[in-house]
């Protein structure tokens, strides 16, 4: 029994070191319980966060909590902040909506009870394409789901497709986004955004190759946008250790990984913008906006005209 006790205290102590940089020694710690105001100068912290980062995901809280000294970078610093993060929606102080989880979603065909609620909608949500004329098409791809809903409001703002890979994408994706590009047919910008880490970086790689072999005549500049080297140094982002277990590890070339997830969300909000804005044309943006508006002013009008009274 004991010989068991010691293997259980040796893998959590290794997972932790694989996880989050530190050893995580929870049987062998003796951790002094957090006093109500301490607990409430965390929550306090955290809310500090999102409040100016939001939307986010419960990870990105974490490393940014890390950054500024609000939690320890372990297990049960994570922890910490999901179970905090629970409480702090459930108790009203935390609104649900500054935390995004892309990773559930519900299917339904809208429908509606009238015709004029069904104008009411299309004037609400109705927009002009903003590449229809553009030389070029332009696509963000993510490596991960649950960070979806952090650059959605970007890419859905500049009308651009949004494609989650997941990891490796499947080769059915990567068909379906290649026999996309190929139907348009202009030139593709295609920016990458991914964990660095021997398969976040790999994963990437493959994307881009896929994509090459699928579409023909098509010209394809990929780039990854993040995460970067340079990217780490410079804003000295949170490290871990990189994993040895992965196959791809011994010609990764760094001791060290970095989450996507690290990167605080105004930032990699604003690398996206910056990536998409390098191909957009002011005046030509300027036009699509004023014939937008008239279009949903004429709609709101003709909308009018099923009002009963």
């Amino acid at each position: 029994m004991k010989k068991a006790t010691e293997m259980e205290s040796l893998i959590q102590d290794i997972a932790g070191e694989l996880l989050f940089g530190t050893p995580y020694q929870a049987s062998q710690i003796k951790r002094r319980r957090a006093t109500r105001d301490e607990v409430e100068a965390r929550r306090a912290g955290l809310r500090g966060i999102i409040a100016t980062g939001h939307p986010m995901t419960v990870r990105q809280v974490f490393y940014q909590a890390t950054v500024h000294g609000i939690i320890e970078k372990t297990e049960n610093g994570y922890n910490k902040v999901q179970t905090d993060l629970v409480k702090m929606r459930r108790d009203g102080s935390l609104p649900y909506g500054w935390l995004t989880d892309s990773t559930r979603w519900q299917r339904k065909q809208r429908s509606f009870d009238t015709l004029a609620d069904a104008i009411d909608h299309t004037a609400s949500f109705y927009r002009r394409s903003l590449w229809t004329n553009a030389d070029c098409q332009v696509e963000i791809w993510i490596e991960k789901d649950a960070l979806a809903g952090v650059v959605y409001p970007v890419t859905n703002e500049w009308d651009v497709p949004l494609m989650v890979a997941r990891g490796y994408a499947s080769l059915s994706f990567l068909h379906s986004a290649a026999e996309a590009l190929n139907e348009d047919g202009r030139t593709a910008y295609i920016y990458h955004l991914g964990d660095f880490d021997p398969s976040g970086v790999n994963a990437g790689e493959k994307i881009e190759e896929a994509l090459r072999e699928m579409t023909g005549d098509v010209e394809i500049h990929f780039e990854r946008l993040a995460v970067t080297p340079q990217q780490i140094r410079i804003w000295n982002l949170p490290t871990r250790p990189t994993k040895q277990s992965d196959s791809r590890a011994k010609n990764f070339g760094s001791d060290l990984s970095v989450e996507l997830d690290a990167i605080p969300p105004d930032r990699l909000r604003s690398l996206v913008s910056d990536a998409i804005e390098r191909h957009v044309d002011p005046e030509q943006l300027r036009v699509i906006l004023a014939a937008e508006a008239s279009e949903k002013d004429f709609l709101k009008q003709w909308r009018g005209q099923f009002d009963t009274h």
